[in-house]
């Protein structure tokens, strides 16, 4: 969900719990599902950088919310910013135009705001609007999709895209390599092939297979939506009458390949998604589904990059690290959801 260089690309793995409370000690263009509720950004423990400090203003700009991961981005946001009372929210228009989202930002940086959370649709092309701000002295926390030029923001954060698809990869490798499988047909179902987050969470994979000395069968990519999932997955099902494993590479669009291999009657073969959304983890815990894991690309991300804003507009640095300031990049973990830590991540799961 840009320069794509970053995306989701749905939980922050390792750091889905640690990211959370690291900083409240002190988380893909990808058009699809029609937009739906999400689970609420965690609180993390208290710690003294939450006491109420200097009253900050941050603006808060992404794209429209016609995803699931998207959609619950924003809500991440904004339930992040009501847990301070020296924090006042000042989103703008989410839209999926590019002109649309510069004049925002320039309303923001109109406004004065002390800090500004940004998630392009286009790095590249809102480049030059995020440099504006910087050079105005208003700190920009540069939300997954980066901005080519490290002037043009104070902090990245976001989500590891090739580390999705090494999680993935060890999981499905690890699983028939445990099981004796020979030569297993290992098929790949992928979000839009052109983005580079795309291709990064595909060499993660065939990377992480290659270990065990696996490879991809087939891949096709699925365009992040719904539909598109049901008609490759089912194009997919009928060239291959045999698979041992599928990763799809995105929960929103795998409630499509989910309804495909149903109406297949298939289950010869376990799967693996993608985000960590709310329904795949469902399907994971009922124990009677080819899905069987998900490998996390939080939207709670949102959360931490409000409470980063906060901590950089005043003057904070984040309590569990020596250094005084705020790091410049962060990247989260990708962390594998299974039946048997499936409650844990529940909670977080954003609704598709």
């Amino acid at each position: 969900m840009t320069n794509y260089s970053g995306r989701r690309g749905f939980l922050l793995g390792g750091a889905v719990l640690g990211a959370g409370a690291l900083v409240s000690a002190c988380t893909s263009n990808e058009p699809a599902a029609a937009p739906a509720s999400a689970a609420a950004a965690p609180s993390g423990p208290a710690g003294a950088n939450d006491a109420p400090g200097t009253a900050v203003t941050i603006g808060f700009s992404a794209p429209a919310a016609d995803h699931g991961w998207i959609a619950a981005i924003a809500k991440n946001a904004q339930s992040a910013a009501g847990r301070y009372s020296d924090v006042t929210f000042k989103p703008v228009e989410p839209t999926n135009d590019i002109n649309q989202q510069i004049s925002a930002v320039e309303s923001l940086i109109q406004a004065k705001v002390n800090a500004l959370v940004i998630l392009p649709n286009d790095g590249q092309q809102l480049n030059q609007v995020a440099r504006a701000a910087m050079d105005a002295g208003i700190p920009v926390i540069n939300l997954d999709r980066v901005f080519p030029d490290k002037l043009s923001y104070r902090t990245w954060i976001g989500g590891d895209n090739y580390g999705m698809g090494v999680a993935a990869g060890h999981f499905i490798g690890d699983k028939l390599k445990s099981s004796g499988a020979s030569n297993p047909v290992i098929v790949e179902i992928q979000g839009i092939a052109t983005l580079p987050l795309t291709q990064d969470r595909s060499k993660g994979f065939a990377d992480a297979l290659k270990t065990y000395g696996f490879s991809v069968t087939a891949q096709q990519d699925a365009k992040f939506t719904v539909e598109s999932g049901t008609q490759v997955a089912a194009n997919l099902l009928q060239a291959h009458k045999k698979i041992d494993a599928i990763w799809n590479h995105d929960d929103d669009q795998g409630i499509g390949v989910l309804a495909a291999i149903k109406e297949a009657g298939r289950d010869e073969f376990f799967m693996v998604g993608g985000a960590g959304s709310a329904n795949a983890m469902r399907e994971i815990q009922s124990g009677s589904s080819v899905l069987q894991a998900t490998v996390t690309y939080s939207p709670t991300m949102a959360a931490s990059a409000i409470r980063l804003a906060r901590l950089i507009a005043q003057n904070k640095g984040m309590s569990d690290l020596m250094e005084n300031e705020v790091p410049q990049s962060i990247t989260l973990a990708s962390e594998t959801i299974t039946k048997d830590n499936v409650a844990r991540y529940l909670p977080l799961g954003f609704e598709s």
